[in-house]
């Protein structure tokens, strides 16, 4: 078991280099104001990553460190105390000793707490042997272990107190008493649990469905609808009146799509949640969105980029004027790779506007737009306002029609740097849709600095992917044709750099993977999802084409000649890289095309 001196930890992170002494003192005020951990604060000020924190704990503490989501834990163990008690302190029983049975090994955020150790002692009557874990890692688990127990006595205990009192349930009052009653209701309990667990399996978006006897609902995780739980189709009212509440919406009307917003903190991390209602003829459906500033303000490494897109990137930013655009269908990350730019350029000597529908993220330092169309202020209409305001770089949300096109042009034209979004398949029909727009070629040409089109791709688990070789019919259906297709993805002209990259010392030898299934995964085989791109800087011969209104397959052909790397063939390098499988590399083919 482990053994371990009480230690200081921000004097461990500063005698790592980690910290420095006034960021300590910054820290310790907000884990004061907070009343937190210090590890936890630091993480959330940015000044250190957790990787680091627990680096440091499990060398300073001599003690174990392990990530709950992938091990299997031991459900007997975790029955043997109460879901109250290991919330509020953090903690996961994970399964015995195999070598002492009487040993109960314990997952901690705190593992220094003696207080609790000695509690759980006492209820259970067994040694405890505490590891390391994160508390977020922890809650995850707990949400995983008790989440749908949780969400269905709080389903039960609503439709008993609503069969004692029909009079007073939430879908028959008005606005205020409705507001009062739901603050105590286990209704309350059950919304909050929902977007809770949303958050912490990593749902991009929840839903909440009436069908005919059912309330369904199910999380998109890394692209991909899954179901989680299903209620009597009598709870739909009140989950939808109190999601209207929180979303300031009006709980009076449900013949109408409605739209809100709702701010939370789960984890003491901020998340923005975009709520749309629309009336279906079971009732009404609720989808959430849900957003955080940190996976908005990534650093561009960590997006997906390949060094040589990096560098074409940072040289299509450095541009004083011009438009920079990033194309690519609705979920595919361009939110994402709009704001990473925008942090990149946010510095005090430049003033920064964007016109966003929504405000996806609050930034400091930007100053941020909201369109109302109902009040008139559309994009075409706030973009002249914004051009009066003395802007160095303009952000618009999305080029929806010519009117918008046509300002963001004539913006980029007359000394302004404006990055906006598209919906188009790839770079080259970009170009073609703005003309199609009612824009003059020669106008598109002289104003575009660079295009950007992406897609997301399932990364596999790294915990259970199974290796293989690839099929003569995979390589087939991906274009792969011997060693000059291998060269051109990975931009060399050199072979062996591609065999040394993938450890290997010819095209035999390259192992794929396919995805398998394990705890850590929830048995899907997959784990997040990475970036693939297509990036066309434009140059002075691509100009000219545009200005002369060339066909979006010539602009292709001279842009690939030029180096850059078409979607297919980007996400054809993950596959043979093992970061995603032949399924995901073989749909962003035939959606590029």
């Amino acid at each position: 078991m482990a053994r371990y001196n009480k230690i200081r930890l921000g004097d461990c992170l500063i005698q790592k280099g980690l910290l420095t002494e006034e960021q300590l003192q910054e820290a310790l005020v907000k884990q004061k104001e907070d009343n937190s951990k210090l590890g936890e604060t630091v993480v959330a000020l940015g000044f250190v990553n957790e990787a680091d924190v627990i680096d440091v704990l499990v060398e300073q503490l001599n003690i174990e460190y392990v990530d709950v989501r992938r091990i299997k834990i031991d459900e007997s163990a975790v029955r043997l105390l109460k879901e109250d008690f290991l919330r509020k302190n953090a903690i996961l029983p994970i399964g015995y000793d195999p070598l002492l049975p009487n040993v109960l090994r314990v997952a901690m955020a705190d593992p220094m707490d003696i207080i609790t150790i000695d509690d759980i002692s006492i209820i259970t009557n067994l040694q405890v042997d505490p590891v390391l874990s994160t508390k977020a890692q922890i809650n995850m688990m707990l949400d995983k272990l008790f989440g749908a127990t949780q969400a269905m006595k709080a389903a039960e205990q609503y439709k008993r107190e609503r069969e004692k009192d029909k009079e007073k349930a939430a879908i028959n009052m008005d606005e205020n008493s409705a507001d009062s009653e739901l603050e105590n209701s286990p209704i309350v309990q059950l919304v909050r649990s929902i977007l809770e667990q949303g958050v912490r399996r990593r749902a991009s978006d929840i839903h909440i469905e009436a069908l005919e006897f059912q309330v369904r609902v199910r999380y998109r995780i890394d692209g991909s609808l899954v179901s989680i739980m299903t209620y009597d189709i009598d709870l739909l009212a009140a989950i939808v009146a109190r999601i209207k509440i929180i979303g300031g919406m009006d709980i009076s009307e449900k013949r109408k799509p409605q739209d809100g917003r709702i701010a939370m903190t789960v984890d003491r991390r901020d998340y923005d949640v975009r709520v749309s209602i629309l009336p279906t003829i079971n009732g009404e459906k609720v989808v959430m969105r849900l957003t955080s500033k940190e996976n908005l303000t990534r650093d561009k490494k960590n997006l997906g980029f390949t060094e040589e897109e990096l560098t074409k990137f940072d040289r299509i930013l450095k541009n004083p004027h011009g438009i920079v655009l990033v194309t690519g269908p609705t979920g595919s990350g361009k939110s994402t790779t709009l704001y990473t730019a925008l942090s990149e350029l946010n510095q005090e000597d430049v003033n920064i506007i964007t016109v966003e529908d929504p405000v996806e993220a609050n930034m400091e330092g930007l100053n941020q737009v909201h369109v109302n169309e109902k009040a008139g202020l559309t994009f075409a209409a706030a973009l002249r306002s914004i051009l009066r305001q003395d802007p160095d770089i303009i952000m618009i949300g999305e080029i929806r029609d010519g009117e918008t096109a046509d300002i963001a042009v004539r913006a980029a034209i007359t000394g302004h740097l404006v990055i906006s979004t598209l919906h188009t398949n790839g770079t080259a029909s970009t170009v073609t849709r703005l003309v199609d727009m009612g824009l003059e070629p020669y106008l598109v040409g002289d104003s575009l600095v660079g295009v950007i089109a992406q897609r997301l791709v399932k990364r596999l688990c790294p915990d259970c992917k199974k290796p293989r070789f690839m099929t003569e019919e995979e390589k087939k259906l991906l274009g792969i044709e011997g060693e000059a297709s291998f060269k051109k993805m990975f931009g060399t002209q050199d072979i062996y750099e591609v065999y040394e990259k993938l450890g290997v010392t010819s095209i035999d030898q390259i192992q794929v993977y396919e995805p398998n299934g394990c705890e850590s995964c929830g048995n899907t085989g997959y784990h997040g999802r990475i970036g693939t791109y297509e990036i066309m800087p434009v140059t002075n011969d691509l100009r000219i084409k545009i200005a002369a209104g060339s066909r979006a397959d010539e602009i292709k052909r001279i842009a690939v000649e030029e180096g850059m790397h078409p979607l297919a063939e980007s996400a054809t390098r993950l596959f043979v890289e093992g970061t995603t499988s032949f399924k995901e590399a073989l749909r962003i083919t035939y959606e590029s095309e």
